[in-house]
């Protein structure tokens, strides 16, 4: 049998089987050592191809994908430092939990560490970043590699979409000739047609015995919090509400817990942690003796803080995916069981509370903060808060919001309150970087009713190339860009007190006209000049075709003024309050 055929049939059955174990969507960079199996996935009528030529920026659009889907997503790159570039992506999936399987074309074995051009040490390439790491046999046509092919992909997607989910990595060595056969009849499977091999992926559940246990602990602790960070299942909502309502322990929601926007019960929910809890008298009146957390670590380092100050609570993390959320090792449970599953059985065994005032504290704090923080609304300059305040109104019911990192996730955590809209809020919070947020956020968009991003300039910056997903597949969005020309979070750092070199190692203003760059991308653009401009653009644009850019002008120095005198503004509210409580 001729390589040509054996390439061929090799192929061709991982790629069937790609289809037949759930893979959609498939993000490809053109190179020469890939095209075997670039063209054999072309070929297969089931699979959506994307072409991207960049890979750092391909990697990143499939991780959007992933996370707007909730399924795992195939990239593909040349040998060489291509697959170097899918590094970023890869780390932040390992660590957001979102499901990518890599493939990455090779060199045979005989043309490594000998000279041969385009030919890296790729074995293991991203180290303990992966779930699982597979060297992928030489094409052959046999029975049995036909089987292994089949079986190694099956595995592969298996191992992403598993709990926790992560990249998985196959690195395929090819021999040229690298150009396959190509008829109508190479995914027909003679043997079990509808899939090779099912993998049967189950969600870590409790003993009635151990939720009995903790139910019986958590007897008679009226002053329990529950702390959601970033969390994907839509079942999560009404069960951790139903739950908070039977402890009568209130909810401090991060904004990816999807628990600010939606029609579930909100009564229960805490939004405006992020600004009173730098405040101390309304930390010690609030102290809580349980915290039960569930998803990732929230946003807020004024939330992560409190929760550090209070080691002598009895502090449950559930985590589905068999993590170790605890960066201050402070829990004294840890519990692995599917978050939802958890709720809903400690609810049938839990004895409801009947003592609120705890609850009621948390409440009247928040209600509190909530009327002060009105007052953003009388901003008439273009802010950063104020933004984030009235987001909500801005976008339309169903939007999905993503978030890049540094301040405006930030901001979105302090001003974006809860609302009966249903909006999808996503960020790249795995590795909390700056990098691929364009990238990813169309991805994201394929699989939204519609998107809009919120980014700073620099982020915009980093990413500018991710424009070009837009272009190329016509993908709709719209990008509210906060230019504060530079790093506008390091005003609120400790560096900023040192001047002498700020602007120089932190500041960095870029100084960049950024609507050239969107108007090679096809793009529009437009310069907000006022609050009632960005409300008409936004209104006038919805739902209207291709890339659209607002951009939100903003001083530095300004929005570190209004942040520090909105919270010390509030701060003494509370101490006033906690004080008249106390007496």
């Amino acid at each position: 049998m001729s390589h040509q055929e054996s390439l061929t049939a090799y192929l061709a059955a991982f790629v069937a089987e790609l289809v037949l174990s759930g893979i959609k969507d498939v993000v490809i960079s053109p190179g020469s050592r890939s095209t075997p199996m670039a063209m054999v996935m072309a070929e297969h009528p089931e699979l959506n191809v994307h072409i991207h030529v960049d890979e750092r920026s391909a990697a990143f659009f499939a991780l959007g994908i992933a996370k707007a889907s909730n399924r795992p997503v195939a990239i593909l790159c040349t040998s060489g430092t291509a697959a170097a570039n899918y590094f970023p992506a890869i780390v932040e999936a390992r660590y957001s939990r979102v499901p990518l399987l890599v493939l990455t074309a090779d060199r045979p074995h005989e043309l490594r560490e000998v000279g041969a051009p385009q030919a890296i040490d790729q074995i293991e390439l991203y180290g303990k970043h992966v779930k699982w790491f597979a060297e992928m046999a030489l094409p052959e046509n046999r029975a049995e590699m036909i089987r292994y092919a089949r079986t190694i992909c099956a595995r592969a997607v298996a191992y992403c979409a598993g709990t926790p989910s992560g990249p998985v990595h196959l690195n395929f060595p090819f021999r040229e000739p690298l150009i396959p056969q190509l008829d109508e009849s190479i995914f027909r499977m003679a043997e079990r047609p509808h899939g090779f091999v099912k993998v049967h992926n189950g969600e870590l559940t409790i003993g009635d015995w151990l939720i009995q246990e903790i139910a019986n602990r958590l007897e008679g602790k009226s002053k329990g919090i529950i702390v959601c960070g970033n969390i994907a299942d839509e079942r999560f909502a009404d069960a951790v509400t139903q739950l908070s309502k039977l402890l009568m322990y209130p909810i401090l929601a991060d904004p990816l817990s999807q628990l600010r926007s939606g029609k579930h019960n909100r009564e229960h929910i805490i939004d405006t942690y992020d600004t009173f809890l730098r405040n101390k008298d309304a930390k010690s009146f609030l102290k809580p003796d349980v915290i039960i957390r569930f998803g990732a670590m929230p946003i807020s380092k004024a939330l992560t803080i409190f929760i550090k100050e209070n080691p002598a609570a009895d502090q449950f993390v559930i985590d589905g995916g068999g993590g170790w959320r605890d960066p201050g090792s402070l829990s004294t449970d840890m519990v692995f069981c599917n978050e939802t599953l958890f709720c809903e059985k400690l609810a049938t065994v839990a004895k409801p509370s009947s003592d609120q005032k705890f609850f009621e504290d948390w409440n009247n704090i928040n209600a509190l903060t909530k009327e002060n923080m009105a007052s953003v609304r009388d901003i008439t300059e273009l802010s950063e808060g104020k933004l984030f305040y009235q987001l909500a109104e801005m976008v339309p019911e169903g939007a999905t919001l993503f978030v890049g990192n540094s301040m405006p996730i930030r901001d979105l955590d302090s001003f974006f309150l809860h609302n009966n809209k249903c909006i999808r809020i996503m960020a790249n919070r795995g590795a909390n970087g700056i990098d691929g947020t364009v990238s990813t956020a169309l991805g994201a968009a394929l699989y939204s009713k519609s998107l809009y991003l919120v980014l700073g300039d620099l982020t915009f910056f980093h990413d500018l190339n991710g424009l070009f997903a837009a272009k190329q597949f016509k993908i709709d969005i719209h990008i509210i860009l906060v230019n504060n020309n530079g790093g506008g979070i390091f005003s609120f750092l400790p560096q900023s007190e040192h001047p002498k070199h700020f602007e120089l190692l932190f500041g960095t203003p870029l100084d960049i006209e950024f609507e050239h760059a969107v108007k090679m991308f096809n793009g529009r653009f437009v310069k907000v000049t006022d609050w009632d401009h960005l409300q008409e653009e936004l209104g006038n644009s919805s739902g209207a075709a291709g890339i659209h850019v607002y951009e939100v002008r903003t001083k530095r120095d300004t929005n570190r003024d209004e942040h520090r005198g909105f919270w010390a503004s509030v701060s003494q509210e509370i101490s006033n309050f906690v004080d008249g409580e106390s007496k």
